[in-house]
């Protein structure tokens, strides 16, 4: 991958200006390269990545494991598109093993996962069998630590 890309991947907040002076290039020719990815779309969104274990709303993540019967013609691709619509759908993969498509979301609660599988995904022609996880803690997302080490927590003294 790109240098660029990478560092942008890494950190979106970085301007072309800084990028330029880490790589030793010049700031017109980092701005035109972004300019660049922006416009075939491999740059397709510049985002934050939230801790959301700071906040003070519950939630929970989800991952669905989805198996399907492959449409004639279309494969997985039918599917895929009727369920990545759903705004509650975060991404969308498919998979190998043994599930065909993984669906992951954040939702309020539990229970809010469970009425999506039931009423949307499972509502499905082709959809023949869903399997839900949730994350229980984040230790790394998206080359992100989310933990502290022992060293940055503190300790409570019990006397």
């Amino acid at each position: 991958m790109d240098e660029i890309l990478m560092m942008l991947e890494r950190d979106s907040r970085l301007t072309a200006k800084q990028i330029a002076v880490a790589l030793g290039r010049d700031e017109a020719d980092v701005q035109a390269a972004i300019e660049k990815y922006e416009s075939d779309n491999t740059i397709l969104k510049y985002t934050a990545l939230i801790n959301k274990d700071n906040l003070e709303q519950e939630y929970a993540t989800a991952l669905i494991e989805v198996k399907i019967s492959p449409q004639h013609g279309d494969g997985y691709d039918r599917i895929a598109q009727r369920i990545y619509q759903y705004e509650e759908v975060e991404s969308l993969y498919l998979m190998t093993g043994s599930y065909d498509l993984l669906v992951t979301m954040t939702v309020k609660s539990m229970k809010d996962a469970a009425v999506f599988v039931y009423e949307h995904l499972a509502a499905i022609d082709g959809v023949t069998s869903t399997a839900t996880r949730f994350v229980m803690k984040k230790y790394k997302e998206q080359s992100c630590v989310f933990v502290k080490t022992p060293e940055q927590e503190e300790r409570l003294i019990f006397r």
